[in-house]
């Protein structure tokens, strides 16, 4: 082997730094500081339960999953507040903690077993699926979709966790077909003004953007959900500081 081919073998790949504007916040790290200087505001979004009404509810499993497409055509919504109120849950954090037990998200020392069992009875009494984690809502991403185009966007970039592969698509023809949002973690607009992008083992989205635009988007598609302050972490369950709940 040739002196030039084996330095080639040996040298080490280092990705460059992601483009802000395309990728989730990492955790271990303020939300607001990671996207500093990229969007003024973040919006954390809850993914609402699924609640089936003309699909079976024994096909919530992996080989049997329903489509994107079928969740929102033959199912409905319920919120986190809405859980709440039936499932024993005291609050959004023990919810979001709760999930993360359930797929063994969160270190032992985290983990909150009465919630993820609470959860676990309420879901099969009320024949409602829990919400995945790592992929974007079925039920509120239409309206948020509609509302961007109606501030006059045409397209977005969908991208894959890290965004190095990314494919452009044209809004309308994902809100007609939602199943084209399978494999993405990170939709943002061609000039980078708006993003939506989800964690890989949270079960809520961040909405970033400007102020005047993320409270529009906000109060128009009534989003449940908290604005990060400048504490907040992907992990936000975990931490003591208060968060003011808004939408719902």
């Amino acid at each position: 082997m040739n002196v030039r081919r084996k330095k080639e073998m040996c040298e080490e790949r280092i990705l460059p730094e992601p483009h802000r504007y395309a990728v989730c916040a990492p955790d271990g790290i303020p939300i607001k500081e990671f996207y500093k200087e990229v969007f003024d505001e973040i919006f954390v979004f809850f993914h609402p339960f699924i609640k089936p009404k003309t699909i079976d509810f024994e096909l919530f499993h992996p080989d049997t999953y329903p489509s994107r497409n079928d969740i929102r055509d033959n199912g409905e919504m319920v919120t986190w507040k809405q859980f709440l109120s039936f499932s024993g849950i005291e609050n959004f954090k023990q919810l979001d903690i709760g999930l993360r037990t359930n797929i063994l998200g969160l270190r032992e020392q985290f983990e909150d077993r009465n919630a993820a069992i609470l959860i676990e009875k309420a879901i099969l009494k009320n024949s409602i699926a829990p919400p995945n984690e790592g992929q974007l809502p079925e039920f509120v991403m239409n309206n948020v979709l509609k509302e961007i185009t109606n501030l006059g966007h045409n397209w977005l970039w969908i991208g894959d966790e890290f965004c190095t592969e990314r494919k452009l698509n044209y809004i309308t023809d994902l809100i007609k077909d939602n199943n084209k949002l399978d494999d993405g973690k990170n939709l943002f607009t061609h000039d980078n003004s708006i993003l939506i992008t989800t964690h890989w083992d949270s079960h809520f989205s961040l909405l970033c953007s400007d102020r005047q635009t993320l409270k529009h988007l906000v109060t128009t598609c009534n989003l449940e959900g908290f604005y990060c302050t400048e504490a907040t972490e992907i992990y936000w369950s975990l931490s003591k500081e208060t968060l003011e709940y808004i939408g719902g």
